[in-house]
C-alpha cells in the first residue's frame, strides 16, 4: 500500500481535517483516503442519448422552420 505525505499543508486545513475525522469517528489519514476517494470517482459517463426528447414539451406548439428563421434575422 502506497504512502502519501503532504508538504506545507495549512494548520488550519489540517485542524478542520482533525474535527472532520473525530466527528466522523475515523483518523485523519482515514478520512483524507474517503475523501480523495470521493473526489476521484469515476463518475458514470452520459450518452448524448440520454438526452433526447428532454424539453420537448417546451418546444411542442413552437414551428421550428419559423423559430429558426427569427433566430436567423435577429443575428443581422
Amino acid at each position: 500500500m502506497a504512502t502519501l505525505n503532504v508538504k506545507n499543508l495549512p494548520d488550519a486545513l489540517y485542524r478542520r481535517l482533525q474535527r472532520r475525522a473525530r466527528r466522523e469517528r475515523r483518523s485523519v489519514a482515514q478520512e483524507v483516503t474517503l475523501i480523495l476517494e470521493q473526489a476521484l470517482a469515476a463518475k458514470e459517463q452520459s450518452s448524448i442519448l440520454d438526452l433526447q426528447g428532454l424539453g420537448k414539451e417546451l418546444w411542442a406548439k413552437v414551428d421550428a422552420v419559423k423559430h429558426v428563421a427569427a433566430e436567423r434575422r435577429a443575428w443581422d
